[in-house]
């Protein structure tokens, strides 16, 4: 039967027709869509901006499309236009004709709506056939009347005025209301008979989409176009797969999830780099922590850089990427001193263990040497970790350990520099000992004895050099008590020689002397012999008194001799002026 056309259902269709344009040509958004019926016949114009270019056969081919995927009762014949805003006349047309097939049966319609045939009506299908054309040029004349219907059609964005078009036979070529038989059939699942706001909204936000994109200056502006992507493509979810609109409905999820995809990279790259800001806020406490922020700072950079600058995206990321960048140049800087400092670290451990290997086996001087400015090195690395650097902990824990073995080398080193110094002293004051002794110099040969043996026995028990010093003392006290003994002989010899001088003089000189390993050897004088052969020769001069005198004197003499002679222990020889012996004492007589 005749199907009543009412506006609104023409408009539907154009509407879908439009947004089907919409989806499929990049440029559709400057098309706009009418439909209007003459003399039984389905015309749609189909007009655009004269700065526009466009592909009339496509134009064409999205339009039958949209036709062949609507089920006509019978024969249809649709013709469409394509024509410039403000010209009266198209420039290229095509003709689609609708043909009645038996493919699709009512049966399978009756699943679709409560107020379809039911399983007991008869199964007609439908199908479709068009023929496309091309006209560069149209007549004017032919084609002017042809146009009139269109004249008082409506905008889509205009209101919906009720002027009443002539029925025309369109079958389900108008998605909105279809008449079968003696019942009505209505599509009651969303977008099948009716408008489809869920596609209009996604349709307007893949529109808008790229401009809300770009005018987003923060990560939460970026989540907020995200969520309405989000919400537009679940929105299309309830289109049915048998819908004409669910090719549609999935390129649109195909684009808006798309679109979401790009913005979620960019949130989460956002996402990442917030986390790592925050983590700068607070000192690092390890390597390992300042690699994390690195790997944190690198995660957010990566997929930032791959945003190319034809993205709508671009500006935000690139303003974010450069401080980013400088975010991360901070960190691998702080990475690479980081790295330094406990190459420092290492290298102290290293050389610590070379100094205890040093300190096991040292047999000198020069080894504790060593061992000290071996462990020197060790410390002043360790200091020099600053207490900003994440090692600076370690570093002081292991001066704890390495600071007392540093003191106790240099103890020790001091201790043998000194033992080495006694020792080579005492060798040196010995020496001079020596020469002295040669000297007969006693009394300085004594000091000097005294001094290395004193000397030797200053050397520490634990010095490598308290072995070598005992050796000396034993030969050096040896050498001290002969210097000592000497002294006093000397000293003796001195007293004697005191002695014998006041003895031998009286007057006159009485007599000489001379000391040596055989004894005293005592010669009286010339002027004293003299004197004693003249009272020997006239004992009973005038002079007697005299004479006896010279006699006592002598006897005085020698017994004077003889005490210094017992005080010497030494043997006492005199002899006359001439030589012939007086008198004699030897040791022990």
């Amino acid at each position: 039967m005749k199907v009543a056309v009412q506006q609104e259902d023409l408009q539907l269709l154009a509407k879908t027709l439009q947004e089907q344009l919409l989806v499929e040509v990049s440029t559709a958004e400057v098309f706009e869509v009418k439909c209007a019926v003459n003399k039984d016949e389905l015309m749609i114009l189909t007009q655009h901006a004269s700065d526009v270019i466009v592909d009339a056969q496509l134009i064409f081919a999205v339009i039958e499309e949209v036709l062949q995927s609507l089920a006509p009762r019978k024969e249809q014949r649709v013709q469409c236009f394509l024509r410039v805003f403000g010209e009266q006349l198209p420039y290229a047309k095509c003709f689609v004709a609708l043909k009645q097939t038996e493919e699709w049966g009512d049966r399978e319609m009756g699943r679709w709506g409560d107020g379809g045939v039911g399983e007991d009506e008869e199964a007609i299908s439908y199908s479709s056939s068009s023929a496309l054309t091309y006209f560069p040029s149209i007549d004017e004349t032919d084609e002017e009347e042809l146009f009139d219907p269109f004249a008082d059609v409506p905008n889509l964005s205009a209101s919906k005025s009720g002027f009443q078009v002539k029925p025309v036979l369109l079958g389900a070529v108008l998605v909105g209301i279809v008449v079968l038989g003696s019942g009505t059939y209505f599509l009651t699942r969303p977008c099948v008979m009716s408008e489809c706001q869920e596609i209009q909204n996604a349709a307007q936000l893949k529109t808008k989409s790229p401009q809300l994109m770009r005018r987003a200056k923060s990560e939460k502006e970026l989540v907020a176009v995200q969520q309405k992507l989000a919400a537009a493509s679940v929105a299309l979810n309830v289109i049915p797969s048998w819908s004409p609109r669910h090719q549609m409905s999935e390129e649109l999820k195909v684009s808006l999830s798309g679109r979401s995809e790009k913005i979620n990279q960019v949130v989460k790259a956002l996402q990442t780099a917030s986390l790592a800001i925050q983590k700068v806020q607070t000192p690092a406490s390890s390597l390992e922590e300042l690699q994390a922020r690195q790997h944190l700072w690198r995660q957010a950079i990566a997929p930032l850089e791959a945003v190319s600058s034809s993205s709508e995206l671009y500006g935000l990321v690139q303003g974010k990427l450069l401080n980013y960048r400088v975010r991360l140049h901070a960190v691998n800087q702080q990475i690479a001193t980081e790295e330094k400092w406990l190459k420092k670290i290492t290298a102290a451990k290293a050389v610590a263990v070379a100094a205890e290997k040093r300190e096991a086996t040292a047999k000198s001087l020069n080894d504790w040497q060593k061992v000290q400015s071996t462990w020197l090195v060790v410390v002043n690395t360790l200091n020099t970790i600053p207490r900003t650097s994440a090692g600076y902990q370690d570093a002081q824990k292991l001066m704890v350990d390495y600071k007392p073995k540093l003191v106790l080398a240099r103890d020790r080193a001091t201790k043998e520099r000194l033992a080495v110094k006694s020792y080579q002293q005492a060798l040196s004051t010995a020496n001079q000992a020596k020469v002295y002794q040669q000297q007969n110099q006693w009394q300085a040969a004594a000091t000097y004895w005294d001094q290395a043996l004193q000397t030797a026995k200053q050397i520490s028990e634990d010095s490598l050099y308290y072995t070598q010093a005992q050796s000396l003392i034993e030969p050096y006290s040896a050498a001290l008590k002969q210097a000592q003994e000497k002294v006093q002989v000397v000293s003796s010899f001195q007293q004697t020689r005191t002695d014998l001088d006041k003895t031998c003089i009286n007057g006159i000189r009485i007599c000489t002397f001379s000391m040596d390993n055989a004894g005293i050897i005592v010669r009286l004088t010339p002027e004293y012999d003299q004197i004693r052969q003249n009272n020997l020769a006239n004992p009973y001069s005038e002079n007697s008194d005299t004479a006896v005198d010279v006699t006592n004197h002598l006897q005085i003499l020698r017994e004077a001799l003889a005490v210094i002679s017992d005080n010497a222990n030494m043997s006492l020889f005199l002899y006359d002026s001439q030589g012939q012996v007086i008198y004699t004492r030897t040791l022990g007589g």
